[in-house]
């Protein structure tokens, strides 16, 4: 029981800085909103890969995911 409201807050977390990450990319690219979402979720991964600004915690919270994870991420928002 502990461990499922541990993973509905990770959860919450991953989405909120999602939507942080994807707000920062789209000020370098305004067509953002229009491009696929396999294409969003692979510019999220590289942004996350080339170091993004991110807190150890934050930077934890995406670790291990791949691309497709992210996509199904994006997908559930």
């Amino acid at each position: 029981m502990l461990q499922d409201k541990r993973n509905d807050l990770d959860s919450e977390k991953q989405k909120k800085l999602l939507e942080r990450l994807i707000a920062e990319l789209s000020k370098s690219n305004p067509d953002l909103y229009y491009q696929p979402t396999v294409q969003i979720a692979r510019l999220v991964k590289e942004h996350i890969d080339e170091g993004a600004d991110l807190s150890v915690e934050d930077r934890a919270l995406f670790e291990g995911l791949s691309q497709r994870d992210i996509q199904v991420l994006l997908s559930l928002h």
